[in-house]
């Protein structure tokens, strides 16, 4: 039995005709389980997804993407599941930061290095206060996609559609940019792709080597009041690795000293680009999203019976779950049982985002309701989404003191519960922004117009995300000098 898909494309001012499609039945029944089909979110309930105008484009684009390689690969996703699990039990610390929202426009190689550079800093800093490995999940090669808050947007009395991100419209405020465009899902493949290249070639390539742990230091970040204390951190380092060097162990011989394991993510909104990428594991013949090594749901679209629940229960990479104040326990539990009906340690990350002074409101309730039912989940703060407020000057910003208050509350209410705060979630970059107040630059109101470049939310500059770095590394290494004790 075969299946004929053909499409008829009308884009750029020519007419495209594509595609005489022929797919076996056997390999249809291959992309899926025996009871979770991949296209299977198109019957559930859509939220924060655009509505195509044109569906013959929208169906050649979808064409395309489905016979282009996958971005990343099974075993990829199964070592960063296992790399998770560990976290979950206190065994390693998970660091995920990067972009609010990628742009094509800002996209260049200066600017994936400099966030790189902030990630490796702030891994080595954190290392030093965990004693455990950090695992690295950068918020690239796939963060284009935006959820909004109202659908409709006015300026100047003009109500145009919201931005919702370069895969899907354009930041420029006309009726043409606003309009959805499914070409722009190509564009964001071939900039992931490009991306990832890059971030292996940093990764596995001599840049990731902990003997230039001195030279990923920041020229602007030297001004910041955590620059000194990063420099003497890195001083204490290159003197053991001179003396590991002296009794024979090098980058040479050992290979956990060159390379580092750097993994991507982003939010799974946009599901026609999911889809298209969604892959069968030769090795396991079970679903994989080739989009990318992690892929979470949003606060905003974690209804359980609802499409981006449905099409995250299926695919085997790990998942992360955005929980914010409204989520209830029965809830979460209903979410966990259809993400995780295994029980799977590693597979699902509970990312926590209250806001300041609200964390020992709802994040005891939630470790309670999942303790008592015994649930392997990973515990990590996102202090960025729950903090968002206007400024006096009319920007959207966050206080970097509400952002480390609600680090604070996240440990203290782990440490309350006997439980394991695994890990952080940043939205940041290694650009010097004035998205996010405060810090040791003490960024003011006032401040934010001179290098305000987000499209949607406030970031953090590379020297605050340093200095929230070594804050958290003080509490993860209290936490592991409390466990030695009681030993």
């Amino acid at each position: 039995m075969f299946i004929i898909n053909y499409f008829y494309v009308k884009s750029a001012g020519f007419e495209l005709i594509a595609v005489l499609s022929i797919t076996s039945k056997l390999k249809m029944e291959s992309e899926m389980t025996s009871e979770w089909k991949k296209s299977g979110w198109r019957n559930k309930q859509r939220i924060q997804m655009p509505e195509y105008l044109d569906q013959a484009a929208l169906n050649a684009v979808e064409f395309r993407l489905s016979s282009y390689p996958p971005l990343v690969f099974a075993g990829e996703a199964r070592s960063l599941k296992a790399k998770l699990a560990a976290a979950s039990r206190g065994e390693a610390f998970l660091l995920q930061g990067g972009d609010c929202a990628e742009s094509f426009d800002e996209f260049n190689a200066d600017m994936l290095r400099d966030t790189y550079k902030v990630m490796l800093q702030m891994a080595v800093v954190l290392t030093f206060g965990a004693k455990v490995p950090v695992v690295k999940i950068g918020r690239v090669a796939g963060q284009f996609a935006k959820p909004r808050s109202t659908p409709t947007e006015t300026i100047d009395g003009v109500e145009l559609p919201s931005y919702r991100g370069d895969i899907i419209n354009e930041l420029e405020f006309t009726p043409a940019a606003r309009i959805p465009n499914p070409e722009n899902m190509l564009r964001a493949y071939t900039q992931s792709a490009a991306s990832l290249n890059l971030l292996r070639a940093f990764s596995q390539g001599g840049f990731a080597d902990i003997h230039h742990v001195q030279e990923w230091n920041l020229g602007f970040a030297n001004a910041a009041g955590s620059a000194q204390k990063y420099k003497d951190l890195a001083k204490r380092i290159s003197d053991a690795l001179d003396f590991m060097t002296a009794a024979g162990i090098s980058s040479d011989s050992t290979d956990a000293l060159r390379t580092v394991n750097f993994y991507t993510s982003h939010e799974a909104l946009l599901l026609e680009y999911e889809e298209a990428l969604c892959r069968v594991d030769s090795t396991t013949n079970l679903p994989i999203a080739g989009s990318g090594h992690m892929i979470w749901i949003g606060d905003r679209t974690r209804q359980p019976d609802g499409a981006h629940v449905e099409f995250c229960s299926g695919v085997q990479n790990p998942i992360g779950l955005k929980c914010g104040p409204t989520i209830s326990e029965d809830d979460l539990l209903r979410l966990i049982d259809k993400l995780n009906p295994e029980n799977d340690a590693g597979r699902l990350t509970l990312i926590a985002r209250f806001g300041a002074g609200n964390v020992g409101d709802h994040l005891p309730r939630l470790i309670k309701a999942v303790q008592a039912e015994g649930r392997n989940v990973l515990w990590t703060c996102d202090a960025m989404h729950g903090n968002t407020i206007k400024s006096s000057t009319g920007y959207k910003t966050r206080p970097f003191e509400s952002v480390l208050r609600e680090v604070q509350e996240f440990f203290a209410v782990h440490k309350a519960e006997g439980t394991v705060p695994g890990g952080v979630h940043f939205e940041m970059t290694g650009k010097d922004v004035t998205e996010c107040t405060g810090g040791f630059r003490a960024v003011t109101d006032e401040d934010l117009s001179s290098r305000y470049h987000t499209a949607c939310d406030p970031r953090l500059n590379a020297s605050q995300a340093l200095e929230l770095a070594f804050l958290v590394s003080e509490l993860l290494e209290s936490r592991h000098n409390a466990a030695c004790k009681a030993l």
